[in-house]
């Protein structure tokens, strides 16, 4: 039990997604939809600046630096709706105290908390899609549930813009079903857009995207690119994904470049595991490896209970230090040329 303690929160919620899903056993229904989130209040947002929550916390010998940032970060959780039994909803209630909680003990602790160092956390509760909806045939309904989902983000984003943004800088920071918000977010108020000259970069990590997804926006070459985005998804070494697409952009969170050079464990500046209070540097190497980013196994307390290939849950937390360490450097830049 104490080795399983051990184990990353979102390890653990790993294995919970996949061993506890309950199915929506109905198609989608508009007429059974949760609540609909109004961003005007705060119990709506998992993260906002001036409210003490799990996005503040941060690794011993790290601060929070909310109060004087001076850009912001829209951050878009992943998915942990998974259902209860007699549940026919596709899309996660936002009234739901314990699902809000699973999403802050998890996704906004360990992955939100990455970016208060450099700016002020917004990470708005959404009415998710299942996760079912990943793999069920029934693609109509899965995509009415992510269209739901959307239309939340969407409406969040735009209240932010509107009473809480004031014309500062902005990082768009998710993962996974996040990501897949965060794609057509990017779309619809960046790409080819004004807004996109005050977009620090976007952190779209966890979901495939494609070089080709966007007119104008970019994936970063560097370290220090501007107005652009970085993506991967995270594979034990030696994976082999069965579906492959050559346009897929990957980028090495430990050298900040698309190429494949390898990069030691001994660039990693700190994994987040358990407790989150600890950082444990050298915890994983890194290297592109066609459409996905090889890693070792993580090294770690009870480590060797990870049986898995699929990092996926770890995509941000296993690089934590090395994140945050570039989103400084790149807020750097940014308002350096802007000054």
């Amino acid at each position: 039990m104490k080795l399983l303690y051990l184990l990353s929160s979102t390890f653990l919620l790993f294995f919970y997604l996949t061993s506890c899903q309950v199915h929506p056993r109905e198609p989608f229904s508009s007429a059974q939809v949760p609540t609909t989130p109004d961003y005007s209040q705060d119990r709506y947002w998992a993260a906002l600046p001036w409210r003490q929550d799990a996005a503040d916390k941060t690794p011993d010998g790290l601060t929070n630096q909310q109060a004087s940032a001076k850009v912001d970060v829209f951050f878009l959780h992943p998915t942990t709706y998974t259902g209860k039994r007699g549940d026919k909803l596709w899309n996660g209630p936002v009234k739901d105290a314990k699902l809000n909680e699973r999403t802050n003990d998890s996704p906004i602790q360990y992955q939100a908390s990455i970016f208060n160092g450099s700016g002020r956390v917004f990470a708005p509760y959404y009415r998710q899609a299942h996760l079912h909806a990943y793999f069920t045939e029934d693609t109509l309904s899965a995509r009415r549930a992510f269209d739901l989902a959307y239309d939340d983000v969407r409406k969040a984003f735009r209240y932010y813009l509107a009473n809480h943004n004031q014309n500062r800088p902005i990082i768009i920071a998710s993962h996974s079903q996040g990501t897949t918000h965060a794609i057509r977010l990017l779309k619809e108020f960046f790409d080819d857009k004004p807004l996109s000259n005050r977009l620090v970069a976007a952190y779209i990590v966890g979901i495939p995207v494609l070089s080709t997804a966007f007119t104008t926006l970019e994936p970063c070459q560097d370290s220090t690119d501007l107005n652009c985005y970085t993506a991967w998804r995270t594979y034990k070494r030696g994976y082999e994904p069965t579906q492959t697409h050559p346009a897929v952009v990957v980028t090495n969170p430990l050298t900040w470049t698309l190429e494949d050079t390898y990069a030691p464990a001994s660039l990693n500046d700190g994994a987040v595991i358990r407790p989150f209070e600890k950082l444990r540097p050298e915890a994983a190497d890194a290297q592109v490896h066609g459409p996905v980013l090889w890693a070792s196994k993580p090294k770690f307390p009870g480590s060797w209970l990870m049986m898995t290939k699929n990092y996926h849950v770890g995509d941000m937390n296993i690089y934590y230090q090395n994140i945050r360490e570039n989103v400084a450097l790149r807020v750097a830049e940014y308002l350096a040329q802007k000054s």
